[in-house]
């Protein structure tokens, strides 16, 4: 799954790397942010009548068809098996795909002491990346929001967890945005996956509080920390 991420690398530097959004948004001064949290808002990438764009929406999808904001069912994540199926994500999936820029997430263990021990995961060097997403926008609510699909871990994470989010591949890109792009074509594009390259290593605990927001967060633990 995916529960937290970080986006630390600029817009233009997202835009070097990857061209996901018009050269005139790549000027915008977002702060590196290091424990991105469900329901906090987030920027993502869409394409509108074949123009890209960067949104503004909270982190668990609601649905374009809802009445009240809930959270009795988590939706910061879907499944992406079976997302094109569920009212929460069908319309979602066949036409409002998204890419959340990130430059990596964390994933937690439950150690000896009952607590729990969080590592930090990314592609190596730390490169920018995107997660396969999905967007809604509510008008009865005002509520633009996305959520970031998953599927069964590849062995690079395997032993952390048993699922993990999708992180595109670049030549994906054009296809998953496009609203043209079938159903059937876009379950083939989510196989076009980085989770074998990611690699990990723990971090500390002070990350665990989702109110909270510190640099030091992706700062590995050194020997003399896990003694």
């Amino acid at each position: 799954m995916c529960g937290r991420f970080t986006r630390i690398v600029s817009w233009a530097e997202l835009n070097e790397a990857m061209q996901i959004i018009p050269a005139g948004a790549a000027g915008r001064n977002d702060a590196a942010r290091y424990n991105i949290a469900p329901t906090q808002q987030v920027s993502f990438a869409v394409e509108l009548d074949g123009e890209r764009q960067v949104k503004e929406g909270q982190w668990w999808l609601v649905p374009f068809w809802a009445k009240e904001l809930s959270t009795k069912y988590p939706t910061f994540n879907a499944r992406g098996e079976t997302a094109h199926t569920k009212p929460t994500f069908r319309e979602s999936f066949k036409s409002k795909r998204c890419l959340v820029p990130a430059d990596g997430y964390y994933e937690w263990i439950k150690a000896e002491d009952k607590g729990k021990d969080p590592f930090y995961i990314t592609l190596p060097d730390r490169a920018p990346f995107c997660f396969a997403g999905l967007w809604a926008h509510n008008t009865t609510l005002d509520i633009t929001s996305f959520t970031i699909l998953t599927l069964p871990a590849l062995p690079a994470t395997v032993e952390l967890h048993h699922r993990m989010p999708v992180i595109l591949e670049p030549s994906a890109f054009e296809p998953w945005l496009n609203a043209d792009t079938s159903v059937d074509d876009c379950h083939e594009l989510l196989d076009q996956n980085l989770g074998d390259d990611l690699e990990y290593y723990r971090v500390g605990r002070d990350v665990n509080s989702s109110k909270s927001d510190h640099a030091s967060y992706i700062e590995p633990l050194t020997n003399s920390d896990l003694s």
